[in-house]
């Protein structure tokens, strides 16, 4: 017997490590970015990302985070 394919998870943890978020899908719907998943490990929360507030948090992001955040994806854990 074949065991099922699991579904890629990726957590959001606070200062102490402890799981905040478990996001099991990012996808665009009606012209917005959903966020599926559960929080603290047992709630589950649709997020939704408009393109206002899509433009207002890149304008969070400063250059040499910029950088950072291309090059987090490339590193090892």
């Amino acid at each position: 017997m074949k065991p099922k394919n699991k579904v890629p998870v990726a957590t959001i943890v606070d200062a102490n490590n402890k799981e905040l978020m478990a996001i099991r899908k990012i996808a665009g719907e009606n012209g917005e970015l959903v966020i599926r998943g559960k929080i603290f490990g047992a709630m589950p929360m649709v997020a939704k990302l408009t393109p206002a507030e899509a433009r207002a948090a890149l304008k969070l992001i400063d250059f040499r985070t910029f950088l950072f955040l291309l090059t987090l994806l490339f590193r090892k854990t």
